[in-house]
């Protein structure tokens, strides 16, 4: 009898499967395909995304320049949220600042993700965004003030750096929404701290929280995190982020954006004056391939550091066409000039200006302090480099090589009084006729010689007559000859 039941109660199981198997309702994802896909940036960001910016190795003016970048991007397409992708021992204290002053202009909401680390001034830059998550295994703290090699801070300076930060840093974390006094015990040992009665770090202990120290709530708040993720995707899915998730880049570049615009004056100076000596000489030669240089490099270095976007050089570009039309094309309209004059210099100072595009249309003058300094520095340097080359640049060969004149047939344009002196066999009152434009140098011909000369008032087209006025070293000062 025990058999038959058996063998019954083994039908009714197998009848049973098919339709328990039919009941049974299978996910159509597992965790790992819900999640969202986290896609390297490539071109501009997408409208409303949710961007990650990836913040490894020590905090620097060169991840600054980074973070400003995308975030300039991200602000342009209304990014629907900013991920700090977190992993640093460290840094400038300096450097985190300006991240601090940079994440706060932006109107989306800010996260920093710990994966594992957000140490010293990483661990600033996360109380300055207004949602904190951790990796499983991770820490965040440890911020007291050391020197570049890692040594003591002498303790008078040390104690008057952790005033001025410790302040700094808890006015952004009350900004943020987090708890002041964290922020304090991060970098000031002497801060214990408890919450909700209970002691977090005692007096003389610098505060180092791990993901699940983080995440503690007391009284029902947690302590500092939101919570725990396995990655930057899960926490995107479990904070109920929207939009498409994509990951900025750094560029290789953003080292050399910081040297750039560290040197901008000198860059400036060599493009002011490069393009002095060019308008000086005929032809296109050397000076004027190092001014482009100079100017390429300023605005290329500007553009990486996140400061300026490729219009602000096409201005540029189209001040210089305008300033050429004028000088080769039709002389004498100074609208022209002028006009390409101000996009130039508005446009190199515009480069400088540290514009978000959810500022003001208009930004205040505080952001042009730096840049005016800069530019002012450059024309400043350049208007003494110009005043002793007008001087002397007739006089320096090796500045006189440097210049491709095209038709400069050699010839006895140079005679000999006496051994070691030599002049120009060209007299006041001489004929001759432009070669070249003289802008207002060039070349001129009196009796079969080409010499260099320079016009004194109204440039002069080519092959216009010309009287010698007087000579000044290797250069004839002429004007146009009256009928």
């Amino acid at each position: 009898m025990i058999g038959v039941m058996r063998f019954f109660l083994l039908l009714v199981f197998l009848a049973a499967v098919p339709f328990a198997g039919a009941q049974v309702a299978t996910p159509d994802k597992s965790p790992a395909e819900s999640l969202p896909e986290v896609r390297k940036l490539d071109g501009e960001v997408p409208e409303g995304a949710v961007v990650v910016i990836p913040l490894k190795g020590e905090v620097s003016k060169a991840q600054f320049f980074f973070l400003r970048r995308v975030i300039k991007k991200g602000e342009a397409a209304n990014a629907s949220a900013y991920i700090l992708d977190m992993d640093t021992p460290g840094g400038e204290l300096g450097a985190a600042t300006d991240i601090l002053q940079a994440l706060m202009k932006v109107k989306a909401p800010t996260y920093t993700y710990v994966d594992p680390n957000a140490g010293s001034a990483g661990a600033l830059i996360a109380l300055g965004t207004k949602h904190i998550w951790m990796a499983p295994v991770s820490a965040i703290g440890a911020a007291a003030p050391v020197m570049g090699g890692g040594q003591e801070i002498p303790e008078t300076l040390n104690a008057k750096i952790v005033s001025y930060y410790s302040g700094y840093f808890r006015s952004a974390a009350e900004n943020s929404g987090h708890n002041p006094e964290l922020a304090e015990a991060f970098i000031n040992k002497e801060k214990g701290v408890k919450v909700g009665g209970k002691v977090i770090t005692e007096d003389g202990e610098l505060l180092t929280l791990s993901a699940q120290e983080a995440v503690e709530k007391i009284k029902g708040k947690p302590l500092l995190a939101e919570g725990i993720a396995a990655s930057v995707a899960e926490l995107v899915r479990d904070a109920g982020l929207k939009g498409p998730v994509v990951e900025a880049e750094p560029s290789g570049f953003e080292r050399a954006a910081l040297i750039i615009t560290m040197l901008a004056p000198l860059f400036l100076l060599g493009g002011i004056v490069g393009t002095y000596i060019e308008f000086k000489s005929p032809g296109f030669g050397v000076p004027g391939v190092l001014a482009g240089v100079c100017f390429l490099l300023f605005f290329a270095g500007h553009y990486v550091a996140g400061l300026t976007g490729m219009e602000v050089a096409a201005f540029f570009v189209l001040g210089v066409i305008l300033v050429l039309l004028e000088l080769i094309f039709i002389p004498g309209i100074v609208v022209l000039a002028l006009v390409g004059t101000l996009l130039m210099f508005g446009s190199l100072l515009w480069a400088m200006v540290d514009y978000y595009p959810t500022a003001p249309e208009w930004p205040s003058f505080d952001l042009f302090l730096l840049p005016l300094a800069n530019l002012g520095v450059a024309i400043g340097l350049a208007g003494v480099a110009i005043f002793f080359l007008a001087q002397f640049f007739p006089k320096i060969p090796v500045l006189r090589r440097l210049v491709l004149t095209a038709s400069a047939p050699g010839g006895g344009s140079l005679t000999m009084d006496e051994p070691g002196a030599a002049r120009l066999a060209v007299g006041a009152g001489d004929k001759g006729k432009a070669v070249s434009m003289l802008r207002p140098v060039g070349r001129a011909e009196f009796a079969g010689e080409m010499v260099s000369a320079r016009s004194e008032g109204d440039f002069i087209a080519p092959g216009t007559p010309v009287v010698a006025l007087r000579v000044e070293g290797s250069e004839v000062v002429v004007e146009t000859a009256k009928a």
